[in-house]
């Protein structure tokens, strides 16, 4: 903390945390960061309003367990922004959390997103899990947790953590919705090999999967018996 003290001037707010000005070169993502920062309209309209108005919400970081400067726990967007804009200081909250504390309070500001693609969803989920696992939380209990919080069945959050075992590409299909969430399921157990040809097939014949052909697929990759020779004639 005292290189990160050094780096620039803090006050103290009204509820004790360290407040200040940070240069964006020393600010860091969060590591393993599940959420897409992309150059779109809503990144550009956030943009103009920073440099209409400012930053009107504080970033929160913490020191940077990994090097110099400091982590992002929340405002990656912000930060985007800032950096589109030419702005070379942002205002910031320091808050010192242990790491599990940190994934959650990461996941949690990122969840508040109005859209937030399968994807990302997936990756959060199984962060979030593992750290409150870390702490020291039942998985039953933390998926109950989560789906209240996050307004999702426990059911749904669970299918979602299955997608972070998804093939990248087939992932992508389920973001643009060419596959559902439970054929997105499905494939997920399957293994990797079988995965990427099930995307290979799919994708030379431009085909789409009903849920029964997912859930065959599935089973017959189970039974040994899935090929290329199958999934072409059997699509």
């Amino acid at each position: 903390m005292e290189k990160a003290k050094a780096m620039c001037s803090f006050g103290t707010d009204e509820y004790g945390l360290q407040t200040g000005n940070v240069k964006i070169s020393e600010l860091h993502d969060f590591k393993g960061h599940p959420f897409k920062v992309e150059q779109d309209i809503q990144l550009f309209e956030l943009m103009r309003s920073i440099e209409d108005k400012g930053v009107l919400v504080l970033l929160i970081v913490r020191s940077n367990p990994y090097g110099e400067g400091y982590e992002i726990i929340a405002g990656h967007r912000r930060k985007a922004a800032c950096n589109w804009a030419g702005i070379e200081e942002v205002p910031v909250i320091v808050r010192e959390m242990s790491d599990s504390d940190a994934v959650i309070a990461m996941i949690d500001s990122n969840l508040q997103r109005e859209y937030i693609k399968p994807s990302e969803k997936a990756f959060a989920y199984k962060m979030k899990l593992e750290a409150m696992k870390h702490q020291g939380k039942a998985q039953g209990n933390s998926l109950q947790e989560m789906s209240e919080q996050a307004g999702e069945s426990m059911k749904t959050i669970q299918r979602l953590i299955c997608l972070a075992s998804l093939d990248k590409d087939l992932l992508n299909m389920v973001d643009e919705k060419k596959l559902s969430l439970r054929q997105g399921v499905d494939l997920s157990f399957i293994p990797e090999e079988h995965q990427k040809l099930v995307y290979k097939v799919i994708s030379k014949m431009s085909a789409s999967l009903s849920l029964e052909q997912s859930a065959r697929i599935k089973d017959a990759s189970r039974k040994g018996y899935l090929n290329e020779e199958f999934l072409k004639d059997f699509l």
